[in-house]
């Protein structure tokens, strides 16, 4: 008889598996993780590890019902984020 009342833990991936997961390649999926715009993750010693929770919740963030929903929440593109306007050198 199994004992149910010890919860599972979360699924942790690897990075080549979350991002099969997310359909990314995983240099996109590194991408993310250095410029700060992908889902969040862990490091535990050298190997980063990310939970299928955190990677669903992310990739709900880009959720949406039509072209002209507002973009309350973004998943933005696997590059350095823009600084603000008011960051501009000589303005």
């Amino acid at each position: 008889m199994t004992d149910t009342s010890t919860p599972i833990p979360p699924r942790m991936l690897r990075t080549a598996e979350a991002a099969r997961f997310l359909g990314l390649s995983g240099r996109t999926l590194e991408k993310h993780r250095t410029f700060g715009t992908g889902p969040t993750y862990k490091k535990i010693g050298g190997r980063v590890i990310y939970a299928v929770g955190d990677l669903q919740a992310w990739a709900d963030r880009g959720a949406r019902t039509s072209t002209t929903d507002p973009a309350a929440s973004v998943v933005h593109p696997a590059r350095r984020p823009r600084p603000p306007a008011a960051w501009s050198v000589g303005g």
